[in-house]
């Protein structure tokens, strides 16, 4: 049996968690815009061009939170929480963050989780308030252009094939669009575990990523998870008559790898502080060759023997 695989807690540059601690002036006239938004509301995306950085280390909020910021907030949004969830992102041709105080006083933070280099945080149940939202550059202070964005039905960022070419040097391409679809979950989701049927295996073979991976898995990832972190753990496991495998992609750009670890030739893969962002999601075959149908089971409680 193979060992599972367990994500360490460690100073991650990708969070969007909510942070205790306050530092910027929320009080502050926003620098770039003022808006007024409903659930609902037309023309979405709605997007704010803005210069993003400032003379403000993140950091001093939380080591979650990073890049440079201004003391004052770019853009303040009053908004009036439905059904939907609320996107906010940014995009830049340099490396760009988030940084947003909430109408529940936290803040949250994210540096990549939109893909690439581009930020993203996302409420799955928004309240209604005041959202003041500081764009950041990672790697230094220097005022850079950026374009806000504030959806609530796209994330800004596509789930349709990114041709990243051969990103991981193995024919392995998670950035291509997920052959069984995605999901995007906040902690404490309802109807756990969240389960999807697909057909296991492929033509890789997944030791080529290192560490634990083993099998044969697809191209493409088989599952997309959009994950927004709180205080559980998270489980990944694959259920199947075979023997098969598992090997994910991390919020960051980390893979981690089980074969056995849920018992009778299942795997599991533990996160017991996941991070908020994109996990790209293989379910592989031991054996390699002949495909499998297995089930796969996303939970915060653990799996039921």
């Amino acid at each position: 049996m193979k060992p599972l695989a367990y994500l360490l807690t460690a100073a991650a540059t990708l969070a969007v968690l909510p942070i205790s601690a306050y530092a910027q002036d929320t009080s502050a006239e926003p620098t770039y815009e003022t808006v007024d938004l409903e659930a609902g509301f037309n023309n979405d995306p709605y997007t704010v061009s803005l210069s993003s950085g400032g003379s403000v280390s993140a950091s001093t909020l939380s080591e979650d939170c990073a890049g440079f910021i201004a003391d004052a907030p770019d853009v303040r949004l009053n908004y009036s929480a439905g059904s939907l969830p609320l996107y906010v992102s940014a995009a830049s041709e340099v490396d760009t963050t988030l940084v947003i105080n909430a109408p529940d006083g936290q803040w949250y933070c994210d540096d990549d989780g939109n893909g690439g280099l581009d930020p993203l945080v996302w409420f799955e149940q928004p309240q209604s308030g005041q959202y003041d939202i500081w764009v950041g550059t990672y790697s230094d202070s220097s005022i850079q252009s950026a374009t806000l964005s504030i959806s609530e039905i796209s994330s800004g960022s596509s789930d349709e094939f990114t041709d990243d070419g051969d990103p991981t040097g193995t024919g392995i391409n998670y950035g291509a669009q997920p052959a069984y679809g995605s999901v995007t979950l906040a902690s404490g989701f309802a109807n756990d575990p969240y389960t999807v049927e697909l057909v296991a295996g492929g033509a890789n073979d997944a030791s080529q990523l290192g560490g634990s991976c083993t099998g044969t898995i697809a191209a493409a990832p088989d599952f997309r998870l959009h994950y927004t972190a709180g205080g559980y753990p998270l489980y990944i496991r694959s259920i199947s008559d075979d023997d098969t495998t598992l090997a994910i992609n991390g919020p960051n750009g980390e893979w981690y790898c089980d074969d056995d670890g849920a018992g009778d030739l299942n795997p599991l893969v533990r996160f017991d502080a996941p991070q908020s962002g994109r996990y790209d999601i293989y379910v592989g075959t031991f054996s390699g060759g002949a495909n499998s149908s297995a089930s796969l089971e996303i939970s915060e409680i653990g799996p039921k023997k």
